[in-house]
């Protein structure tokens, strides 16, 4: 028993040895591994400048010119379409007139509610008010868990009709009409308190922005027409005021134009009525393909640069002053390691590990980065045809060679 309890020690020891062997000769080839690999993968390397201009759009400020108040209700959002006529602003004296205001809104609401539940028991539609009123609450409770709160107000409001339905149905309420009544007499009395209140519509349809910051009569589509370098340069030193008194301002043209000043040299890379694409990423992320309208005259070796859109307005209604790139290509290919990069008689070249061997894949050169270089597979000249599927793709394991390396060798 003894002889056999050694000979185990003696070969769990000598298990464990060679586990430590084998394991410090892996961290030693791993820190000494002359060829190391990276993952070749699909990147895209834009050619762009950067440039700071402004927004310019047919815009008319909005101006409160009612005598009821101080307190200033916008009714549209930001960026939404307004229709000829529209009152996008309601002016109270005071808060009482405010809260007056509020619950005629309220009373209004409650007031169709009840409308629905009554024109739904007269046309004597089938009685499934009670199935009703467990729709509508399942799809009020579903709105709150998913926190669709754009759609609550309308889920809360149908449910209250299910609810006044099943009631007018079953006489739990008791007579809705007259419910009804008592809700109009209280309208009527707030309809005609509300000679303090104030409103604000619309000459024409238009794109609503609740902020005016005083560039509205400055910078015009017009004014563009004669836009100088110098008027640009001079814009930047302007004590621009925000007018007084007004609520929003309406645009009301679709086109909108962004004007900047540009090197002469990267200018002469546009072409009047072609297209260009700017990157917005500041105060609003998103890239807008652009017509270039016009490119001014050289001074100093610049010049002002107008281009224009008509798209996306509703997102850039609050842009004025703003830093964009402008891209004037895109290279798509593949992305390396600079250090993977060689030169072979005359053809850049990368290796790859495939098993254990290495094999050479040309390429040719597109962009250089800063620690990495952008490539295009290429086949050479004399290669056939079944070789093409030995060209560099997404995903090759790209050898970072420290030591000599050739086709075929082994490197594993």
């Amino acid at each position: 028993m003894k002889q056999g309890a050694a000979i185990n020690r003696i070969v769990m020891l000598l298990l464990a040895g060679a586990l430590v062997l084998y394991l410090a000769g892996a961290a030693y080839r791993a820190f000494r591994d002359p060829y190391s690999t990276v993952q070749a993968y699909e990147y895209a390397v834009d050619d762009t400048v950067e440039a700071t201009g402004y927004l310019v759009r047919q815009e008319q400020v909005l101006l409160n010119a009612s005598q009821a108040g101080g307190i200033v209700r916008v009714l549209p959002g930001e960026g939404e379409k307004v229709a000829v006529g529209a009152t996008v602003a309601l002016h109270y004296a005071d808060q009482a007139a405010l809260e007056r205001s509020n619950r005629l809104d309220l009373l209004e609401t409650q007031a169709g509610q009840l409308r629905d539940a009554i024109a739904a028991v007269d046309s004597g539609s089938e009685d499934r008010s009670g199935q009703g009123v467990l729709d509508a609450l399942t799809e009020l409770r579903t709105a709150v868990a998913s926190g669709d709160f754009t759609t609550l107000e309308d889920r809360t409001s149908e449910f209250k009709s299910a609810v006044y339905q099943q009631a007018q149905r079953h006489g739990e309420a008791g007579d809705l009409a007259a419910a009804l009544a008592t809700l109009q007499a209280e309208m009527d009395r707030l309809s005609a308190s509300t000679s303090d209140v104030g409103r604000t519509a619309v000459a024409q349809s238009g794109i609503f922005s609740g902020q005016a910051d005083g560039y509205e009569a400055i910078l015009t589509p017009e004014s563009l027409e004669s836009l100088t370098l110098a008027d640009l340069d001079a814009l930047a030193d302007r004590n621009i005021t925000p007018p007084a008194n007004a609520v929003g301002k309406l645009i009301t043209d679709s086109k909108w134009y962004f004007v900047c000043p540009l090197s002469w040299s990267d200018a002469q890379r546009l072409t009047e009525g072609g297209t260009v694409t700017a990157r917005f990423s500041r105060d609003w992320s998103g890239e807008v393909d652009m017509t270039v309208e016009r490119i001014g005259a050289p001074q100093n070796d610049r010049c002002a640069v107008i281009l224009s859109s008509t798209r996306y307005l509703s997102q850039v209604t609050l842009l004025r002053r703003q830093t964009v790139e402008l891209i004037f290509s895109t290279k798509t290919g593949l992305r390396v390691p600079t250090a993977a990069v060689r030169v072979e008689e005359g053809q850049s070249v990368v290796y790859v590990q495939v098993g254990a061997f290495a094999e050479r894949k040309t390429v040719t050169v597109l962009a250089q980065g800063e620690d990495y270089t952008l490539v295009k597979p290429l086949l050479p000249e004399d290669a056939a045809e079944k070789e093409e599927k030995k060209i560099l793709r997404s995903g090759d394991a790209v050898v970072i060679a420290g030591e000599e390396i050739w086709d075929g060798k082994v490197i594993e």
